[in-house]
């Protein structure tokens, strides 16, 4: 028995996209129709596929992910850390556009 695919917006896909990523360099991947967002660190890629699926009415080709671990900062004499942050670039199909400019 297959699953049933879930068309509408639940509160958890809300987290898993936290904000696009507005950088010169996921802008230049825009031409290749290519969204950067800004996820957890625990989100997995069939969960990032299926929110933004979702969320924004697009069908995505492919999910690449990235950590970029954060970097040890001294303030004051004070050894702190960033936290981790993990960066989705999704791919979407052929036609399809996502307008990050504007809210959900």
């Amino acid at each position: 028995m297959a699953k049933a695919k879930k068309t509408e917006a639940q509160a958890w896909m809300y987290d898993v996209i936290s904000s696009p990523l507005i950088t010169e360099k996921s802008t230049m991947g825009s031409q290749y129709g290519q969204v950067s967002f800004r996820v957890p660190v625990t989100a997995t890629k069939p969960q990032i596929k299926e929110a933004v699926e979702i969320l924004f009415g697009v069908k995505v080709k492919g999910v690449n992910t990235m950590v970029a671990k954060g970097k040890t900062k001294r303030f004051k004499g004070v050894i702190g850390k960033r936290s981790d942050v993990k960066k989705a670039i999704v791919t979407l199909e052929e036609g399809q556009t996502i307008d990050v400019g504007t809210g959900i």
